[in-house]
């Protein structure tokens, strides 16, 4: 399952510590199931390899055709999506969003009290499309577990029951509160999934149909779905939970896995399954300005724009949220339309590129994309929570000392 190659600069010796590391410090001591690593540079697939186990329970390897829940990293691609409707002149990034979603028009922000007993004032600025892009946007997320708002998104199950439909989403969350008015704060929400619901009101066609017409097929991206299916099942992972002194526990059991239903709520924002080819072409195409294999999915500008910081002053996010997020603290990161942005090597305390953007998902898995050095790294595996372990910072160190 190994591919070696001393290609476009890297180092294959350095290269090899990345399997080294992950086995000697995740996989033997049962921290990790299983991973799968893969390295491009100019386009170029460097390195990719295959860890452990992909289904501890049946004893299945991980495989390169293993199929993993992306979720998070299903956010870049709604964001594209969106970017392509903008480049068709759909809407403005400074649009209102009660333009689109009238039952938005009067917003409030949180006070005090309980669900459904709030209390609140009316927000101070207009909730933009861009600060759906960027988490700007005042929603949250009820696994934050941080405020009595986001205790009422998991009363009423709004980060993805089986019963949610975008429509539903939109609707319940014009009558809950904001965390704060649209503009003056970052906090990781549901905003890509308000997206995924511009996508298909824009475009006038379910989110996952448009996904797979305007990116995973001409992108050659087959296994890429909101649903596994029938023949891809044998390939599908198994995702554990990470448990008190580095155990795991099976936390979603591929033949009885929701995944393997087709769902009423489509989330653009962490619903996607995916393979590391398939992401590969995704990245692959950014990291090449939009454009993979004679196929463009968005304009080279529109991507420089996209992967720019957006949030004010080129404030990092440390300076910009409200309570803390994942696995690292992310100092010298911005965050653009759709992806973090590194805006200061030395002050993010990790090796690489000011510009390198990208983002990861719940369950550990990572990407990046280096544009001065042309670099993509994905990374997969499924472990619930990402921020069980720094691997992702250990990656980078890894994989930018493979520049030669």
């Amino acid at each position: 399952m190994t591919e070696f190659k001393q290609v476009a600069g890297l180092s294959a010796d350095q290269l090899r510590n990345i399997e080294r590391h992950l086995d000697r410090r995740y996989i033997q001591p049962g921290k990790l199931p299983g991973a799968l690593t893969l390295v491009a540079r100019r386009g170029e697939i460097a390195y990719v390899k295959a860890q452990g186990l992909m289904d501890v329970e049946r004893n299945k390897p991980v495989c390169r055709d293993t199929v993993f829940r992306i979720y998070s990293m299903t956010k870049p691609i709604t964001s594209i999506a969106m970017m392509q409707l903008y480049e068709q002149g759909r809407f403005l990034l400074d649009d209102p969003v009660q333009k689109y979603i009238p039952g938005w028009k009067n917003l409030q922000v949180y006070k005090s009290g309980v669900y459904p007993n709030f209390l609140t004032t009316p927000a101070t600025s207009t909730m933009t499309i861009r600060d759906l892009f960027t988490h700007m946007s005042g929603l949250t997320y009820g696994f934050m577990n941080r405020t009595n708002v986001d205790a009422a998104y998991r009363e009423l199950r709004l980060d993805g029951s089986r019963n949610l439909t975008l429509e539903a989403l939109v609707n319940q969350l014009g009558e809950l509160p904001l965390e704060f008015s649209p503009g003056t704060a970052w906090n990781y929400s549901v905003s890509t999934d308000v997206l995924g619901y511009l996508v298909q009101l824009l475009a006038d066609q379910p989110l996952d149909e448009y996904l797979r017409d305007n990116i995973f097929d001409p992108l050659d991206m087959p296994d890429t779905g909101f649903q596994v299916r029938d023949d891809q099942l044998d390939r599908f992972a198994a995702c554990y939970q990470h448990q008190s002194g580095d155990q795991l526990a099976l936390q979603d059991d591929p033949e009885t896995s929701p995944f393997r239903q087709k769902n009423k709520f489509v989330s653009g924002g962490g619903g996607l399954v995916s393979t590391i080819d398939d992401y590969f072409h995704f990245a692959q195409t950014l990291c090449q300005g939009g454009e993979f294999r004679g196929r463009r999915i968005i304009g080279r500008k529109t991507l420089e724009f996209m992967r720019r910081n957006h949030l004010p002053d080129n404030q990092d996010l440390p300076g910009f949220a409200v309570g803390a997020f994942s696995e690292t603290p992310y100092a010298g990161t911005g965050f653009g339309l759709g992806f973090s942005v590194k805006t200061d090597v030395v002050k993010s305390q990790t090796n690489g590129s000011a510009g390198e953007y990208g983002w990861g998902g719940l369950a550990s898995t990572n990407f990046f994309i280096d544009p001065v050095e042309e670099l993509v790294m994905i990374f997969m595996t499924q472990l619930i929570p990402s921020s069980s372990y720094p691997i992702r910072q250990e990656l980078r160190g890894i994989v930018n000392g493979a520049l030669v």
